[in-house]
C-alpha cells in the first residue's frame, strides 16, 4: 500500500516536470527587444525595492539617533524632580523672614548663606537645562501653569496671573512641574434692576 502511494506521487511529480519542460519548449523565443524590455522592467523593480530599503534604513537610523538624543537630554528628569523640593524649601526659608525683620547679624549671615545656596542650586539647574517658571504678571498658559484659584481683579485683565503659589520648572522644552498660580478674573457686574412693569391702561 505504501509503495503504491509513493509510486503514485513520483509519477505525478514526473508528469508535472515533463509538462513544465514541454511549456518551456513550446514557448516562442523572445526577440532581443522583448528581452531588453523584460530586463529593464526587472531592473526598475529591483531599483525601486533598493530605494525603498535604503529609505527605510535611513528612517530607522534617524529614529534611533533621535531616541538616543532624547534619552541623553532627558536622562536626569527623575533626579531633577527630586531636587525641586530642595529648591522650594530654600526659597521658603528666605521668604520666611523679611530683611526688615532681621535684627541679629548671625541671622543675617545665615540667610545670606541660604540665599547663596539657592543661587548655586539654580545655577546648576541652568547648566543642565532646568529653568524655573515664575510667571507673575504673565498670561495664563495651561501648558506651563496650573490654576489653583481665580480672584476678581479690576486692575489686571482676566487670565493674568496675579499670584504664584509655587514656581514651576522645565527641563529643556519638557515640563517638569507646572507653576501653581492664582488667576485674575473680571469683577462681577452688578445685576441690573428689573425694568418697571408697564401698568395696564
Amino acid at each position: 500500500m505504501i509503495d503504491t502511494v509513493d509510486e503514485r506521487e513520483m509519477a505525478t511529480a514526473a508528469s508535472a516536470e515533463a509538462a513544465a519542460n514541454n511549456n518551456v519548449e513550446d514557448a516562442a523565443p523572445l526577440s532581443p527587444e522583448e528581452r531588453v524590455a523584460a530586463l529593464e522592467a526587472e531592473l526598475a523593480d529591483y531599483k525601486d525595492r533598493l530605494l525603498r530599503a535604503l529609505a527605510e534604513t535611513e528612517n530607522t537610523r534617524r529614529r534611533a539617533q533621535r531616541e538616543r538624543e532624547d534619552a541623553s537630554k532627558y536622562a536626569i528628569t527623575s533626579f531633577a524632580k527630586d531636587l525641586l523640593s530642595t529648591a522650594d524649601n530654600l526659597h521658603r526659608a528666605l521668604d520666611s523672614l523679611p530683611d526688615a525683620e532681621i535684627r541679629d547679624e548671625r541671622t543675617r549671615s545665615l540667610l545670606s548663606g541660604v540665599a547663596a545656596t539657592e543661587r548655586e542650586l539654580l545655577s546648576v539647574f541652568e547648566r543642565h537645562g532646568i529653568r524655573r517658571i515664575d510667571p507673575q504678571g504673565e498670561r495664563f498658559d495651561h501648558n506651563f501653569h496650573q490654576a489653583i484659584f481665580e480672584a476678581e481683579h479690576a486692575a489686571r485683565p482676566a487670565g493674568t496671573i496675579v499670584e504664584v503659589l509655587q514656581p514651576g520648572y522645565v527641563l529643556h522644552d519638557r515640563l517638569l512641574r507646572p507653576a501653581m498660580v492664582g488667576v485674575a478674573k473680571p469683577p462681577a457686574t452688578p445685576a441690573a434692576p428689573p425694568a418697571n412693569p408697564v401698568e395696564p391702561l
